[in-house]
């Protein structure tokens, strides 16, 4: 057992996949992701991008934050908590939802598996234990965190599905956002059709002592359709291509914010669609339900097709190249699209037809020297890559 007081002495956590995705780092370029080892890259970013939309990609997801929720009011607790009703949930089904401080402002976003009638499984961003047990507080819940309990990947790409039925797990008729029992090795093994790709794919949740044989077996099975590890960097450009968010990189968890003005709402992110207003209170509802009846919320998440082939991450929006509008919060040029696109957070009153007259500042490196760019920039509907693959049951061999 790690002592937590010498926190700042422990080095970070390896997953149960290290051993491999160590082999397979070729320039051993890591990055901490909640405590542990992730890789960023496996030694050719673009390749690994590649085998997301056209082959099949396998991704180390365990040091994503997972907490088992259970009880006979796991069910109530939960809907307390989130936005989202989790009545209408069934078992055996996944939803992605949202959770509020008092003050409507998203702490995280994640997923919720519904693995049986009163047990549940929440997997998200950042660390809230404490929060949630002092929330379980009067309610005949267990919350626990099983972080380390759980290996999990994701496997993903229009190959994604071939790949698994290669390995002896048909999941043709699988359904979005559903989840499926299968065994390996005589244990039992979860498959849910879930991802952060925007594309076809999958993630398997396993005992971490078939970790290794997991990955082996993938590998093995996946090798016709050019099966490749990726790392954090290949993930984060398809899921701004999805017009997916990242806590802490396209919002601030409310939990962590240290100037007030830098939360935002469901509104102000455009998660409003999550909230169930009909199911009860829950946190955040009555600061929510003003900012619905006044309009008040300030500002916008929106996606942005910019002029020119020169990624805009970090830049300054401007109104008519004089006035702040917002800021990039994520972007791209686009290998699929052949789009230079972007996430921005843009101040409300920009919206509309003040958005005919958006520009962002780029700052461009040529030849030792930067020159800043004015380059134009329209409001766009996202997510900017949607195919229907991504949808299709079964999906069709590609």
């Amino acid at each position: 057992m790690r002592d937590k007081r010498l926190h700042y002495k422990t080095p970070l956590l390896q997953t149960p996949f290290h051993p491999r995705t160590s082999a397979a780092n070729l320039h051993g370029h890591w990055a901490a992701w909640a405590g542990y080892q992730g890789a960023t890259d496996f030694g050719d970013t673009e390749m690994e991008y590649t085998a997301v939309r056209n082959a099949v990609s396998v991704y180390d997801l365990c040091p994503m934050v997972k907490y088992e929720i259970s009880g006979t009011q796991a069910q109530d607790y939960l809907d307390r908590l989130l936005v989202r009703s989790v009545a209408r949930l069934p078992v055996g089904a996944v939803h992605y939802t949202v959770w509020c401080d008092d003050n409507g402002k998203v702490m995280d976003d994640g997923t919720l598996f519904r693995l049986g009638e009163t047990e549940f499984l929440l997997c998200c961003q950042e660390r809230h234990l404490p929060w949630l047990l002092d929330s379980a507080i009067g309610y005949d819940v267990a919350v626990r965190e099983v972080t380390e309990d759980i290996a999990a990947l994701s496997l993903q790409g229009p190959c994604s599905a071939q790949t698994l039925k290669a390995a002896g797990w048909d999941v043709s008729t699988l359904k979005p956002f559903r989840i499926a029992e299968v065994s390996f090795q005589d244990k039992p093994l979860r498959i849910s059709r879930t991802g952060f790709t925007g594309d076809l794919g999958y993630e398997i949740w396993a005992d971490p002592r078939q970790a290794l044989a997991l990955w082996d077996h993938l590998m093995q099975a996946g090798a016709p359709w050019g099966i490749r590890p990726i790392g954090s960097d290949a993930l984060d450009m398809v899921r701004i291509e999805a017009g997916f968010l990242i806590a802490g990189a396209d919002f601030v968890p409310a939990e962590q914010a240290l100037r007030p003005d830098r939360v935002r709402s469901p509104f102000e992110l455009g998660l409003d669609w999550l909230i169930d207003w009909e199911k009860g209170h829950f946190n955040g509802r009555r600061a929510l339900l003003a900012e619905r009846e006044s309009g008040a919320s300030e500002w916008a998440l929106v996606g942005l097709d910019i002029a020119g082939n020169v990624s805009a991450e970090g830049a300054i929006l401007y109104h008519g190249k004089e006035r702040e509008a917002g800021v990039v919060t994520a972007a791209l040029w686009s290998p699929t699209l052949k789009r230079n696109i972007a996430l921005a957070q843009l101040r409300r009153s920009y919206l509309g037809p003040k958005s005919e007259d958006l520009w962002v500042e780029i700052y461009a490196m040529r030849e030792l020297n930067y020159v800043k760019l004015m380059v134009p920039a329209r409001v766009t509907q996202r997510p900017f890559f949607s195919p229907a693959r991504r949808r299709a049951t079964p999906p069709e061999d590609f």
